[in-house]
């Protein structure tokens, strides 16, 4: 199942660089990743993490829950089973996109479970300018670092941040932490 998503997220990422006319070496210079890599993983040969996967998106103009909206029939309700789910391959880190897909808005809901120790870096990146977000934190412990402020997020709490300045996340605890990511990406 894990190779076959690896497949469409390939496929995917060169249909949406085709249909921008860009090459792959504009899209590696606007993300900041390497050509052979967006090669590798447009073939499906590599598994891209978290994190390099929101700066090819970032590049071509989309957040993650963008990305793996379901292109189809558009409908304002999303179904828990019909909801695209998928594993970073390197914090194991399980990112679900609950926003019905196709619908147009500049609001991304993402349900995120994050195993314990885990951590994953977003650098900043000038494609997410104007985009913002909150992490509501439902169970577990979270440590949500926006440049030299590190924030410790306890169930309940909510944070506001800009997506552009780039963010780490940590699970500091022993248990997954659960947390809700809204992004708008209105200023975008």
């Amino acid at each position: 199942m894990e190779q076959a998503l690896d497949t469409a997220i390939g496929i995917r990422i060169r249909k949406l660089r085709i249909s921008r006319n860009l090459t792959l070496d504009h899209l590696a210079s606007a993300s900041g990743v390497s050509r052979a890599m967006i090669s590798r993983i447009e073939r499906g040969e590599a598994s891209p993490t978290a994190s390099l996967l929101a700066r090819v998106c970032a590049a071509l103009g989309l957040s993650l829950s963008a990305f793996f909206a379901e292109e189809g029939e558009v409908s304002p309700l999303s179904r828990r089973q019909d909801q695209q789910v998928w594993r970073d391959p390197e914090t194991g880190y399980l990112r679900r996109s609950v926003s019905p897909s196709g619908t147009q808005s500049d609001v991304d809901i993402v349900d995120v479970e994050f195993p314990a120790g885990a951590r994953v870096s977003f650098p900043p990146h000038a494609a997410s300018h104007g985009m913002t977000q909150h992490i509501w934190l439902f169970d577990g412990e979270l440590e949500m670092t926006t440049g030299e402020t590190v924030h410790r997020l306890a169930p309940g709490d909510c944070l506001f941040m800009p997506v552009a300045e780039g963010h780490a996340f940590h699970n500091p605890g022993n248990t997954p932490a659960r947390y809700c990511v809204v992004l708008d990406r209105r200023g975008r």
